[in-house]
Formats: structure tokens, sequence, C-alpha cells
């Protein structure tokens, strides 16, 4: 599927040539990803490795969720509360 100097291909042409592009990306990085899982395999440490990266993602979920769950408090709230407790100061 060679593209001469003024011929433009069609969508047909087009769509292939994605296909494959995307085809040899993803073959490339599975090969990457099973060098990688093969060399991790292949550590004396893999135990505690794994439980390093099971401690890093439990922190990770934790951040998130404290991020997206949790609203933060109300901003008068907090400004009630504060004056709250500088009156109750000055009143001891």
């Amino acid at each position: 599927m060679t593209r001469d100097a003024g011929h433009r291909g069609g969508l047909d042409e087009h769509a292939v040539l994605l296909a494959a592009g995307l085809a040899d990306l993803a073959v490339s990085t599975l090969g990457s990803a099973l060098g990688a899982v093969r060399g991790l395999l292949r550590r004396s440490d893999t135990a505690e490795l794994a439980a390093q990266a099971e401690q890093d993602l439990a922190a990770r979920g934790r951040l998130v969720l404290d991020r997206y769950a949790a609203a933060p408090p109300a901003h008068l709230e907090v400004l009630a509360r504060r004056a709250q407790a500088r009156r109750s100061a000055d009143d001891v």
C-alpha cells in the first residue's frame, strides 16, 4: 500500500493504515510489558516487592477517596467555629 505522489488514499486505506499502526503499537507495548513481568519474576525479593506495591496502591486509593469522597467543611461553618472558640477563650 504505497502512495503515489498525486494519489490520495481513500477512507478504507486510511482505516487500514490506522488499524495496522494500532496493532503494531499494541504488540510492541505488550512485548515490553511481558519483558518487564519476566524481569520482575526473576527477582529474589518478589514477595517484598508485591507487598510494597499493595501498600502503595492502598495509599493511592486512600488519597483518591479523600480527594473525591469527602466534602470539605463549609467555609462559613469553619469561620463560625473559630469565632466561637475565640469568644469562649476570651470569656475565660
